[in-house]
């Protein structure tokens, strides 16, 4: 058989895994499960919050001093406002109110993530100087909440307000002292549809630019010489180093590149 012809159905198949070849690429990002974790909030919201009482407000982009701030979800009702900040995570979390950085371990390998209620409190304090709700005080009536969905597990005692799945939705139910009327809660809703970013590609392309130059201002970051990667904390579980902290590349195992500390 001529080799034109070999080369002909070669190419001929390569372009039916070419889009299997994405699609995993896909799946595997970090943007896409955030958009699954925050597909799943949104269900357990709907299922199990009567939408009558607790109005949800998805995706909410708020401009800021120095940029702009992404609400996952703002839920209004006549109990108070609730700020919930989602994380689509495996593995065990380890963490505290007070840490700057939360663990997360999957098998032998721990890496570091940003405390998510310190990351929920600028989106609650953005909040609150869009609204000036004119509570007796605010933390009365605005609320923060993290809900974590995947399959992790917490191995540290969480705040109260850290839950997993069906637990955020109980946290959320079990404000009952009435904060707002009816039209204050519907005089709220219209503040924070009026006070967000218009839901475009271009919003949230600044957004991103934004974080990004955040993360890069805050330069404990590190990037992988091999690959570009981020480069993640970890810490030596055997071998002479055992106990040891070290960088190494979050692309792990396709890229193997340690730094030492010190």
């Amino acid at each position: 058989m001529d080799l034109s012809i070999y080369l002909n159905m070669i190419f001929s198949a390569a372009w039916y895994l070419i889009p299997i070849f994405i699609f995993a690429v896909i799946i595997k990002s970090a943007w896409f499960k955030g958009v699954l974790g925050e597909w799943q909030v949104n269900l357990l919201i709907k299922f199990f919050l009567d939408k009558d009482n607790y109005h949800l407000i998805k995706n909410v982009t708020l401009p800021t001093d120095d940029g702009t701030t992404q609400i996952d979800h703002i839920i209004v009702s006549k109990y108070g406002i609730f700020v919930v900040e989602t994380k689509n995570m495996k593995g065990w979390i380890f963490g505290s109110a007070n840490q700057k950085q939360w663990t997360q371990k999957i098998f032998k390998h721990s890496s570091k993530f940003q405390n998510p209620l310190h990351q929920n409190y600028k989106h609650v304090r953005t909040l609150e100087d869009l609204l000036l709700t004119g509570c007796k005080a605010k933390k009365d009536c605005i609320f923060s909440v993290i809900i974590f969905i995947g399959d992790s597990t917490f191995k540290t005692k969480m705040p109260d307000n850290v839950r997993f799945a069906r637990g955020g939705i109980e946290y959320i139910k079990s404000k009952r002292d009435i904060a707002f009327s009816e039209d204050k809660v519907a005089d709220i809703i219209e503040q924070i549809e009026s006070g967000r970013l218009e839901s475009s590609f271009t919003t949230n392309r600044q957004h991103v630019k934004h974080v990004k130059e955040i993360v890069k201002e805050k330069s404990d970051a590190k990037f992988c010489s091999r690959c570009n990667s981020d480069m993640v904390l970890r810490k030596a579980t055997k071998g002479k180093n055992a106990g040891n902290e070290f960088w190494g590349c979050s692309a792990f195992p396709k890229c193997r590149n340690v730094v030492e500390i010190g």
